[in-house]
């Protein structure tokens, strides 16, 4: 009886906990219904000025090339396999109209590996995540069906590089090495960085390409990264998006006093502030470039958290 009643008031206490902080919860910026956080920063305007970066007519991917050796978050892994349907034993395709072959592929991914957009349904507290939605509302099987990744408009805009490497005087920054805000002003400063609203902030801290090829197991066992504060102090700038050169954004092991990946909550859930990790910003800096005109269509499967992406930096 007793096993009963306390099984019983942890169920009423565990409701209470969820509805008080519901409560607490504040509505996004952007309206109670809304989806898609800081991708409202998208407009013809901010579209028209960033596009005026366009310099020299050069491009640049930023995403890195994956396989089934890329090191992730475990128990994230690629799997890729080519295969020609109907075509055993060198049997050629008459139905075409001629002596047709071709070659197909099956994919079995996680979506969250090597370079990434994560969605606001990605990391929250207590049950909830972006704009108060509740996880038992939205974490379906079958896909979230509300915050997910394929609702998210093309990400374009400006973008800039902020060199943390080059302001610590490191080729790369350290695992567990972390910045803040002071340190994000002075190299900002120092490269000629000026901040604006709706801006792609992206973080160049050497380790994808000082790391990633040399030593994948260390490259993905830790990271340097921004702590809780510059997270927070980031998100006031009102950005688009915020990335690094990390597989992760945030320093691993985490500073004293900052949660693991905390800095996620705060952006994501806190903000409605898209993530983008694994960004390959190492070849852009060595041609000069710390601002530019970002463009971003991920593909739209229905439901993800996350996605494997490659934007494209026109400079």
């Amino acid at each position: 009886m007793q096993n009963a009643f306390r099984a019983g008031l942890a169920c009423v206490l565990t409701l209470v906990a969820g509805h008080l902080y519901a409560q607490d919860c504040t509505p996004s910026k952007w309206g109670a219904e809304d989806e898609i956080g800081s991708a409202n920063l998208v407009t013809p305007e901010n579209t028209l000025k960033a596009a005026a970066l366009i310099k020299q007519g050069k491009s640049m991917p930023l995403g890195i090339v994956i396989d089934s050796k890329t090191p992730a978050f475990a128990p994230r892994s690629l799997s890729l396999q080519v295969v020609q349907p109907n075509q055993q034993g060198g049997q050629k395709l008459e139905a075409f109209g001629y002596p047709g072959n071709y070659n197909d592929d099956v994919l079995q991914t996680w979506v969250g590996i090597g370079s990434q957009i994560d969605g606001l349904g990605h990391l929250g507290e207590k049950g909830f995540y972006y704009n108060c939605n509740n996880e038992k509302d939205i974490a379906a099987i079958t896909g979230l069906t509300r915050l997910g990744v394929h609702a998210i408009p093309p990400l374009v805009g400006r973008a800039v590089i902020v060199d943390m490497a080059a302001h610590f005087g490191k080729d790369h920054l350290d695992a567990g090495e972390h910045f803040g805000s002071a340190d994000i002003q002075a190299a900002a400063e120092a490269q000629g960085v000026e901040f604006q609203e709706g801006d792609i902030i992206l973080f160049h801290t050497g380790w994808t390409q000082s790391m990633l090829e040399s030593d994948p197991t260390a490259w993905v066992s830790g990271e340097p990264g921004i702590n809780n504060e510059g997270s927070a102090w980031v998100a006031g700038l009102n950005p688009m998006a915020v990335g690094a050169d990390t597989w992760g954004l945030e320093a691993v092991p985490a500073p004293d006093g900052d949660g693991t990946f905390y800095g996620h909550v705060i952006l994501l859930q806190h903000n409605g502030i898209y993530i983008l990790e694994t960004m390959n910003t190492g070849p852009l800096l060595e041609e000069g470039v710390n601002e530019f005109f970002f463009v971003l269509g991920q593909a739209r499967i229905r439901g993800t958290v996350q996605m494997i992406i490659n934007p494209v930096a026109l400079y």
